[in-house]
């Protein structure tokens, strides 16, 4: 599975990004999907998910802010990232998780650079 994510870049706080994530090599569909991110000298983070059937969760401080969506005909997950703050600024990547059936570990894509700043 290759997940390659896309749309990072420099923003004003207040403003909005987009981030894409778009997966080959696998049947896309029955992932969940999520996307995490790492501050500098931090640990990377949950921020939200996507299951295959279309269920969405959040960690709370993005609950409001951030949607997360997912076009299985495309093979593409999204992030959008709306009224952000200085404090998302951070590296963000996208997560696929098997189904837990499969006893395969998550994958990674290499990370997108997200910097809110004035």
């Amino acid at each position: 599975v290759q997940l390659v994510e896309s749309g990072g870049g420099l923003v004003q706080p207040g403003g909005s990004l987009r981030l894409s994530c778009a997966a080959s090599g696998t049947i896309f569909g029955v992932y969940a999907m999520g996307w995490y991110r790492q501050a500098p000298g931090k640990q990377r983070e949950y921020v939200a998910t996507i299951t295959s059937g279309g269920s969405t969760n959040y960690v709370d401080f993005v609950k409001g802010r951030f949607t997360i969506s997912r076009d299985n005909a495309k093979n593409t997950v999204s992030l959008q990232m709306n009224s952000l703050k200085p404090e998302d600024t951070a590296v963000y990547y996208c997560n696929a998780r098997p189904p837990t059936a499969w006893g395969r570990s998550d994958y990674w894509g290499q990370g997108t650079q997200v910097t809110v700043s004035s």
